[in-house]
């Protein structure tokens, strides 16, 4: 048995290309170059297709919106300032035009604003604008809807205080969200009707304050139209648009957010690099 061992051949095989020698490259080279050429990689046996820096008719819209709306505004805001009913409330009620646009033009490159509170913000403007040329007892909108629905008062002062919660709470929220750990939180909602809130109390103050410097020439300032109750009503709206605002649009405003961007102390799932530790 030994013997027959020792006598048997070896099996033979057959003599083939080596993996590192020149045929197992130019095997390995075909390979390659197929499948190049399937996902049109440079290089393959097809060309690449050429990239496109063509962008979709959502995002020129996205692009061009915010300078439309500027434009408009500034318009709207000069065409205001001819011959307004009383020149001291103009400036009180657009004062925060005046001021907020350099502000955001500053801050632009920094915090580029949603193209939805862009729209929100215009809209707001837009409502200062109109209150600040006619004075708000004197809309022609609101003596308008008052004969309409024979009201006792012109209600354009209420609409400007409801637009005063509904609008700032889009931006309280833009800015929380992206500037602090608040994104998803429950807290979120409170905090932003709590500001909104302060903030029309805020006004409120304001508008005592210029009463007593301004005296009987800011009665249209106040547009308190004999209503004792007027201030209350104010800061009752303003909370009713902010809530009304968050309900409405938290989730349209959601989809138009940036992602929040990642965390360096996060390691990948399944990923074998350490969490840095602060």
């Amino acid at each position: 048995m030994a013997a027959e061992l020792a006598i048997t051949p070896p099996t033979e095989r057959r003599p083939g290309p080596a993996v590192g020698g020149a045929g197992g490259e130019r095997f390995g080279a075909d390979r390659i170059g197929r499948a190049a050429a399937i996902v049109g990689v440079p290089g393959g046996d097809r060309p690449a297709r050429p990239a496109t820096n063509r962008r979709s008719p959502v995002s020129r819209a996205r692009v061009l919106l915010p300078p439309a709306l500027l434009g408009v505004v500034l318009v709207a805001l000069v065409v205001s300032g001819i011959r307004p009913y009383d020149r001291l409330t103009w400036l009180l009620e657009t004062v925060w035009v005046i001021v907020g646009i350099p502000v955001l033009l500053l801050t632009w490159r920094r915090f580029p604003l949603t193209t939805l509170l862009c729209c929100l913000l215009a809209a707001h403007a837009i409502v200062l604008i109109v209150g600040g040329h006619h004075t708000y007892a004197r809309t022609p909108v609101g003596n308008w809807v008052r004969d309409l629905f024979d009201l006792s008062r012109n209600p354009y002062d209420r609409l400007g205080h409801f637009a005063q919660g509904f609008v700032p709470a889009i931006l309280i929220r833009e800015i929380l969200v992206r500037r602090s750990p608040l994104r998803g939180s429950r807290w979120l909602a409170p905090l932003v009707v709590c500001a909104c809130l302060a903030f029309s109390a805020v006004f409120e103050m304001f508008e005592w304050w210029s009463a007593v410097v301004a005296g009987s020439a800011a009665d249209d300032f106040l547009a308190t139209q004999g209503d004792v109750w007027d201030t209350q009503w104010d800061m009752f709206l303003a909370l009713v648009g902010a809530i009304t605002s968050l309900a409405l649009l938290s989730r349209l405003h959601d989809r138009e957010l940036p992602p929040p961007p990642a965390d360096p102390r996060r390691s990948p799932v399944g990923s074998d690099q350490p969490r840095m530790t602060a």
